[in-house]
This record gives C-alpha cells, sequence and structure tokens, in this order.
C-alpha cells in the first residue's frame, strides 16, 4: 500500500496528461501531493522527511512550470528530487559518517558492516543514474515520451532495482541469535 502512495501523484500526473495537457497533470499532481500529505497529517501518521521534500519541489517547480507556462521545470522535478536523493545518501556517509539506509532499515534487516556501505552507495548511484536518464528523456524525446517514461520506466527501472537489491541482501541477512530454524 506504502508504494501504491508513493506512486499515486506520478499516476494522477499521467492520466491527467493523457486526458488534458502536461499543464493540466502538473498542476493534478500539485493538488494529489498537498491532498496526500494533509490526509497524512489529519490521520496521525508520520510524514515521513522524503514526502516533505517532494511537496515543496513538486509546488516549486510545478508553481514555475504553470507561472511560466514552460514544462521544462516540470521536467527537471524528477532528476532534481533523485540528485537530492543521491547527494543525501553520499553527504551522510562521507560528511556525517552515517548511513540513512541503515538507519531507515537496520531495524528490520540485520546486515554485516560493508553490505551496509555497499547498499547506500548502490542506492546512491541508482538515484544519480535516475536523475541523468531523467534528463536524457526529457531532453532527448517528445513530451510524450517523457510522461509515458516517468510512470513505466522509472516504476519499472525503481522495482528492477528494489527486487535485485532484495536477492542481494538475501545472500547477506544475518539471523538474530534464537532464531535459527526449528529442530
Amino acid at each position: 500500500m506504502k508504494i501504491l502512495a508513493d506512486f499515486l501523484p506520478i499516476i494522477v500526473f499521467f492520466v491527467a496528461y493523457k486526458l488534458g495537457d502536461i499543464y493540466i497533470a502538473t498542476a493534478a499532481a500539485m493538488v494529489v501531493q498537498v491532498a496526500q500529505l494533509a490526509w497524512l497529517k489529519l490521520s496521525g501518521k508520520r510524514i515521513e522527511p522524503m514526502h516533505w521534500l517532494s511537496l515543496v519541489i513538486i509546488v516549486v517547480f510545478g508553481g514555475a512550470t504553470l507561472l511560466l507556462h514552460d514544462e521544462t521545470f516540470i521536467k527537471w522535478k524528477p532528476t532534481v528530487l533523485y540528485w537530492l536523493f543521491a547527494a543525501v545518501l553520499a553527504g551522510g556517509v562521507l560528511l556525517a559518517r552515517r548511513n540513512f539506509i541503515r538507519s531507515m532499515l537496520g531495524a528490520q534487516v540485520s546486515l554485516p558492516d560493508p553490505v551496509w556501505a555497499r547498499l547506500n552507495w548502490a542506492w546512491t548511484l541508482f538515484f544519480a543514474a535516475m536523475g541523468a536518464i531523467n534528463l536524457w528523456v526529457a531532453y532527448g524525446f517528445a513530451t510524450e515520451t517523457w510522461v509515458n517514461f516517468k510512470l513505466f520506466g522509472s516504476m519499472g527501472l525503481t522495482i528492477a532495482f528494489v527486487v535485485a537489491q532484495a536477492l542481494y541482501l538475501g545472500r547477506h541477512v544475518q539471523e538474530a541469535p534464537g532464531e535459527g530454524r526449528p529442530r
């Protein structure tokens, strides 16, 4: 259910684009992002920092797209978000000596330190690459292709990356003491 919530603004953007144009899609994505955070706040659920960051970026880049009637800004939004994620993950390790992937998942998964480090750098590189791929599609292809990529390409690549990470982690997960197989 969480992954659906994370992709909801993208899905709404896609549908609104198909029914209208890039500006209607941009406005719809902005409204959904605001409504999603309002719902989380009203229902007493925790709002992740990533959600706040996504809201600020969609409002800034979506707002610029609508005010200036220039689709370039909304096309930059995914790249800015991806590159910010990459910078936070890299900066956490290089500047603060903190692995944010481990901070998020450490309570659920026990892994050796080198695996946590590789996982953090894998996500850093993934986000950096996704930002570059978004720009390549945004500037190398028609807007229609970019919109299709934003939903299907980005989601597909993310799901494939998560599956690859799960397969990799499956080999390295450590059992907690006393959690051995029943005899």
